[in-house]
């Protein structure tokens, strides 16, 4: 079988999605302490191992095999190992969903930073990975539940998710939001102004760098044609460009200037806002998307204060709240095709608006229900927390007896920076 143009392409893009995990492990790492930068990184880091093997051995299956349990998720022993598949063409594409898998479970870490034990973040992602995305993945893509010929796509119809708006983003943010709420806050949570400065901005500008780099491989993989492919990679370069601008106008206009953190945080909320639609909508649609999701992010963020949630590093106010604006955005700005259908603007009624409405329904309420029972499971027995003690001295030292940066003497530690160790 001869390697084709398209087949290439694939590869490619699972290779720029993959790099997407490093470079989301630099951009939690430099907006993490510097007690917890190297454990912010690693968490991302394992994900890549943990779920590269899960994977092989029964994650694809459970994404892509004939369904069982009522089409809730494949069967995880059909293509177990991917022995069937060796020897033909499979495999590209195979190798291209593993690196979606990948980066949803890392996306969940930076909302628990400095204060959770590496072990059980390494069973909660073994399990969460298996019970949790490969289930949804195959409800959305693999022609289960949520799909055209899914018991809730047969009634409310089939949503739009081009490249993960639930099955990625809704998913991992409403995670995240559900371990919060398990493990609880760190010791100084909303305590002092400032309690948590990001220790290596740089950094932080850096892996945005690499994650919209690499999102053009994420939203663009599936690309059907140039023509597709085309708008897809001007959706993505426009959607975080408005993002962007937006969240550095609230900035601007609550804070008095914007910050290099909010041009990042933007980026990201319009990276996130366009991976459902970045097929389906214009690019003034993209642009509407950003704006939205720029402004309703940046609000957002500010809601773990007033609803006492420590989100540490914004996954929740970032990746859920953009992911449901620009997997609802569809019901309103989706283009018809061929001339049918299409978003309640282009005349499609509403009809795509109850199908996407519905999908960010089942997935809030799947992922709540999967994530709670699997990380109260873990916190009941190995627990989750490190002790006060060790998060007073941080992470990086008691997880891994490593530390991020060294000054003067090689064994320096971060208690010879007690004043830094605090922000």
């Amino acid at each position: 079988m001869e390697l084709t143009a398209g087949d290439v392409w694939v590869m490619v893009s699972a290779a720029l999605v993959l790099l997407m995990t490093p470079g989301l492990a630099f951009f939690y790492g430099g907006m993490a302490r510097a007690k917890a930068a190297l454990n912010m990184i690693m968490m991302s880091f394992v994900a890549v191992g943990i779920v590269g093997v899960v994977w092989v051995l029964w994650g694809y299956g459970m994404t892509a095999a004939p369904g069982i349990l009522g089409g809730l998720v494949g069967n995880p022993v059909a293509d177990f190992g991917l022995m069937e598949h060796v020897g033909s063409g499979d495999l590209v594409g195979i190798g291209f969903g593993a690196t979606f898998a990948i980066i949803t479970v890392a996306l969940i870490s930076g909302a628990v930073a400095d204060r959770t034990k590496f072990g059980a973040w390494t069973l909660f992602v073994t399990i969460w990975v298996t019970l949790v995305y490969c289930p949804l993945a195959f409800m959305v893509w693999g022609g289960g539940l949520l799909s055209a010929d899914g018991a809730i796509g047969k009634v409310f119809g089939e949503a739009i998710d081009f490249a993960g708006g639930t099955v990625v983003h809704i998913n991992a943010g409403l995670a995240a939001l559900v371990l919060v709420y398990i493990i609880g806050s760190r010791a100084d949570f909303g305590k002092t102004k400032g309690y948590h400065r990001p220790h290596n901005v740089p950094l932080v500008m850096l892996g945005t760098a690499m994650l919209w780099f690499g999102w053009f491989g994420f939203n663009g993989g599936a690309a059907g044609s140039v023509e597709e492919g085309g708008l897809i990679w001007v959706n993505t370069l426009a959607a975080p460009a408005a993002a962007m601008l937006a969240w550095m106008l609230v900035e601007r206009i609550r804070d008095g200037r914007p910050t290099s953190i909010g041009a990042a945080s933007g980026v990201v909320a319009g990276l996130v806002a366009i991976t459902p639609a970045c097929a389906n909508v214009s690019p003034i649609g993209a642009l509407v998307i950003g704006v939205l999701a720029g402004l309703g992010s940046a609000v957002a963020v500010g809601w773990k204060y007033k609803f006492g949630y420590d989100d540490a590093l914004d996954v929740v106010g970032v990746h859920l709240v953009a992911g449901i604006i620009g997997t609802v955005a569809l019901g309103f700005l989706a283009l018809p095709v061929d001339g049918e259908g299409g978003g309640l603007f282009y005349g499609g009624g509403f009809s795509q608006l109850v199908a996407q409405i519905a999908a960010t329904v089942f997935t809030v309420i799947f992922t709540g229900v999967m994530t709670a029972l699997i990380g109260l499971a873990i916190h009941k027995t190995l627990g989750f927390r490190v002790s006060p003690e060790d998060e007073a001295r941080g992470v990086d030292l008691s997880e891994h007896s490593e530390s991020a940066y060294t000054f003067g003497e090689e064994s320096a530690s971060y208690e010879s920076l007690a004043e830094d160790a605090r922000v």
